[in-house]
């Protein structure tokens, strides 16, 4: 039986390294943005920190410089946390980007598997017919020899 050789293997081989690098990057994306959410999950957890001091700061005996202190701090965690915000969009559009760059590479994959299957199969009916002729014509062979050979 003959072997079996698909013509664009490189194209496909190409394709399987463009899909491993895709979902690399992916998982970089991914990583990022989970690390971008949690600096932002940080810096709201320190926002509320400072909240619950200003609380205790006016229960308390009034300190109005550890108050004003305070308001400041709130204040810059406002604004951290909207930069933050700012960063965690960034991350989801370089997800998003990284995610749609694997869905077609995959995609291309996916292609050049089913042509590669296509003419595997198409191979396999070749070498069906091929072999199927070879015994037709050994049995003429071999059925002509005998009627010769009765002569």
């Amino acid at each position: 039986m003959a072997r079996f050789r698909y013509s664009m293997q490189s194209i496909l081989d190409i394709k399987l390294k463009m899909e491993t690098q895709a979902k690399q990057e992916f998982s970089a994306a991914r990583a990022a943005l989970d690390e971008e959410e949690a600096k932002l999950s940080r810096l709201c957890d320190r926002k509320r920190g400072y909240e619950k001091e200003a609380e205790r700061l006016r229960s308390g005996t009034l300190n109005f410089r550890d108050m004003a202190e305070n308001k400041t701090a709130i204040w810059c965690m406002e604004n951290f946390i909207i930069d933050q915000k700012a960063c965690v969009r960034e991350a989801e559009y370089v997800l998003e980007q990284a995610r749609v760059k694997l869905a077609e590479v995959m995609m291309e994959r996916k292609t050049h598997e089913s042509l590669k299957e296509k003419a595997f199969d198409e191979f396999r009916r070749e070498e069906n017919r091929r072999e199927g002729k070879e015994v037709d014509e050994l049995t003429s062979y071999t059925y002509g020899r005998k009627h010769s050979a009765q002569a």
